[in-house]
């Protein structure tokens, strides 16, 4: 094994930033959108204007009022300049226009659709995979329903702003760009009349979006609060069922949801404030312009036609402006939800500070006045010493606390140890490529993790490819193929959510079968047969023995039983290593181990009395 040390390290925090940065990698089809919505715009406008020229044609009867190129047209098409052809050229030269602000207005929605979906794609997997690699620390604090709504419905938060109010804004800002010359070409006063209730719906919007931005954060992490507690209370449903917590738990999330809907209410309340003062502003602003024209109109100053183009075109444009208020809703909703999803990518991965290594370990263990703590707490392991040799089976035991499980964890590099040294066949374990080193260690666990897949799916996370014959025999050495065997789809049997549908013992015994696949150089059983009957625990350590030598075993048990064959038995206590020797050493000197014997003894005994007593009560 290489033990050249490289430092890959990366100390930097990778996120989205700001809404701009997010738009990386899709802003030229952003680009076509907006070059497709001017377009689209254009449109929108130009069957207004053929519209007011067709009515003072007819109110006037004067062809002097038709645009020219239209009178053009019906004299090439119709062999005469007539009034109906005008009328039915005016017609179809609006449908054909509509027709192609239509296609447009396709090609902004494709673009606009294709962008923010690939964004939320992005933002979905750089979630995903930087969850996957953040540090241990992290999940200790986080709430997995506050997880999965920063990934799912905070990501749909971003998706529904990119896909709409990007353009929207664009929309706006266009739409007034382009209405503007039309406007004051026809009537300066007119066109000054037509915009002046604008800057009351842009400086209410921008007031709207500063109250609701606050409002829609306090929403948001109300929501995420339910959704904690809703999945909370699903995963440990049967555990609510047997302490009959019904009732506290509906009216937990009761109080949750009735602070979720007073949020939302509120928010609601601030919205329909907003949607009713610039409903006012937009019907004042069509009202002014129906009375400007209507007078400029009786002045002579402006036709009927000049009044309807005025007409229609500021109802084109007031209702996007409106709408800014919406958008800058969404603005600030995105705001918050890009600020919640940066949170998790802001947090640091796991440092990839290693020594290059390949092939497979030997499984030789050292540790050396090994210190360990989590985070700022008090240590776990104080100065902690033992060499385990390559193949060697060490249990470790030891009162609640004592520092059992916390040196795997060290082993595994899921938690830093502060000083000391932890090696693994001569190299620190704090160099070597995690992602190497875990592959190196099969661990299974008190309570083990099951995927809610087949039997066979689950087994297959050790060992993908391995032949059913392996399957098979680990299967036999965990002593849980018999009930593989008679279970109706053997194999192929759904095991349910976190493997709801196995005992304890099944569930226990099929992560070790799952483990021995592996057949890593270093096995950990973490008090993985507390949940077996004796008869099978005999079963699983008689195989084990048969292995001995294959494999460096750590075996964590509080029941002597599972310990008492091992090689050697170390006892911590408060974090030291106190004992150290075989089962009949430390059975036959004072100390830790020693109480542990006469304890579990005097209870075996207490135990068998009292099965005596009880079958001697049912021969009476």
């Amino acid at each position: 094994m290489n033990t050249t040390v490289v430092d890959n390290t990366d100390t930097t925090n990778t996120n989205y930033g700001g809404l701009w940065r997010i738009t990386q990698g899709e802003r030229v089809r952003y680009l076509v959108a907006i070059v497709a919505m001017a377009f689209t715009n254009l449109c929108m406008f130009g069957a207004p204007i053929i519209g007011g020229h067709a009515i003072d044609v007819i109110n006037k009867e004067d062809f002097s009022y038709g645009h020219s190129t239209l009178l053009w047209l019906t004299e090439n098409l119709t062999g005469e300049l007539s009034y109906t052809g005008y009328i039915w050229l005016s017609a179809a030269a609006s449908l054909v226009i509509t027709a192609v602000g239509g296609v447009f207005l396709y090609v902004r929605g494709r673009m606009a659709a294709q962008a923010s979906e690939n964004i939320a794609r992005r933002v979905r997997e750089a979630l995903y995979k930087r969850l996957h690699h953040v540090q241990a620390q992290f999940y200790d604090t986080a709430d997995t329903g506050d997880l999965v709504q920063r990934c799912s419905s905070d990501v749909e938060t971003l998706r529904v702003f990119l896909v709409s109010d990007v353009i929207e804004i664009g929309r706006a800002i266009m739409l007034i760009l382009c209405v503007m010359p039309i406007l004051f070409s026809i009537h300066v006063e007119l066109a000054m009349w037509s915009l002046c209730m604008m800057p009351f719906l842009v400086v209410g919007a921008y007031i709207f979006f500063s109250k609701v931005k606050q409002a829609f954060q306090v929403t948001d992490e109300s929501e995420g609060a339910m959704t904690a507690t809703l999945q909370e209370n699903l995963t440990g449903i049967r555990v609510v069922r047997a302490f009959a917590r019904q009732a506290h738990e509906i009216e937990r999330f009761g109080t949750k949801n009735a602070d979720f809907r007073n949020k939302n209410f509120h928010l609601m309340k601030l919205m329909a404030y907003y949607w009713s003062i610039s409903d006012f502003f937009s019907m004042s602003q069509l009202g002014i312009v129906l009375l400007a024209g209507g007078y400029f109109a009786l002045q002579g100053s402006l036709t009927v036609g000049d009044l309807f183009i005025f007409m229609t075109c500021a109802s084109i444009v007031i209702w996007p402006v409106r709408q800014l208020g919406r958008v800058l809703t969404d603005t600030g909703k995105a705001v918050i939800s890009l600020g919640r999803v940066n949170h998790i990518l802001e947090e640091p991965e796991e440092p990839v500070r290693y020594a290059p290594a390949s092939g497979r370990a030997a499984g030789h263990i050292q540790a050396e006045t090994l210190n360990f703590a989590y985070a700022d707490g008090e240590p776990v392991l104080r100065d902690l010493s033992i060499d385990i040799p390559a193949g060697e089976t060490l249990a470790i035991v030891g009162p609640p606390g004592s520092g059992k499980t916390s040196f795997v964890r060290a082993l595994l590099r899921l938690y830093p140890y502060q000083s000391g040294s932890l090696k693994l066949d001569g190299t620190e374990v704090a160099d070597l490529d995690r992602f190497w080193l875990r592959a190196q260690v099969g661990v299974v666990l008190q309570d083990p993790f099951l995927y809610s897949r087949s039997i066979g799916d689950n087994l297959a996370v050790g060992r993908p490819q391995a032949p059913h014959a392996d399957i098979v025999r680990a299967c036999q050495e965990a002593a849980i193929h018999g009930a593989i065997e008679s279970f109706p789809a053997g194999f192929e049997e759904m095991v349910g959510e976190r493997g709801v549908t196995l005992s304890g013992g099944q569930r226990q015994r099929l992560a070790l079968a799952r483990a021995l696949l592996k057949d890593p150089p270093v096995l950990v059983l973490d008090d993985s047969l507390s949940a077996v009957d004796t008869g099978t625990e005999q079963l699983i350590l008689s195989a084990l023995k048969a292995r001995k030598g294959r494999q460096t075993t750590l075996i964590i048990a509080h029941r002597l039983s599972s310990v008492m064959h091992a090689d050697r038995i170390m006892v911590l206590d408060n974090g030291r290593c106190v004992q150290l020797g075989t089962h009949e050493e430390l059975a036959a000197q004072p100390g830790c181990y020693r109480r542990l014997c006469e304890i579990q003894g005097a209870l075996d005994e207490q135990i068998a009395q009292d099965l005596a007593d009880s079958r001697g009560g049912e021969s009476h």
